[in-house]
């Protein structure tokens, strides 16, 4: 992946987000994807990892239930061989990172990553 690639995908993946459309975000998952974030605990239980494309649809539509106002900022955009650091500021003025990694041009593995010790990261109460 290219920087102007990354940046693309990162444009897309914020307008997608900013506009609530899960059917365009989705559009970069693989069906077998593997998402892992701290926030899913908060949001479904568990240990936090969502497999499968429809187990990630579910967490990331119950956080957009959840935060009616979730906004993204990009802060900067980092491309790698095969992976991505989407690094960007939520609705909270927090900083996160989603580190996503690629087969071909789908989203096989994700990470939610999070920045000092704010319990509650995704402003979810």
């Amino acid at each position: 992946m290219d920087h102007r690639e990354a940046q693309e995908f990162a444009a897309h993946w914020a307008q997608a987000w900013n506009a609530h459309d899960l059917d365009a975000l989705m559009t970069h998952f693989a069906d077998n994807v593997t998402f892992r974030s701290p926030v899913a605990v908060q949001v479904i239980g568990g240990d936090g990892v969502l497999r499968g494309k429809e187990a990630l649809r579910a967490y990331w539509a119950e956080g957009l239930r959840r935060i009616p106002d979730l906004r993204f900022e990009v802060v900067g955009v980092y491309a790698g061989l095969d992976a991505l650091v989407i690094n960007y500021r939520n609705q909270k003025g927090g900083l996160v990172n989603e580190v996503l990694v690629f087969d071909g041009p789908l989203v096989v593995e994700g990470y939610g990553t999070y920045l000092g010790d704010d319990p509650n990261p995704a402003g979810t109460r």
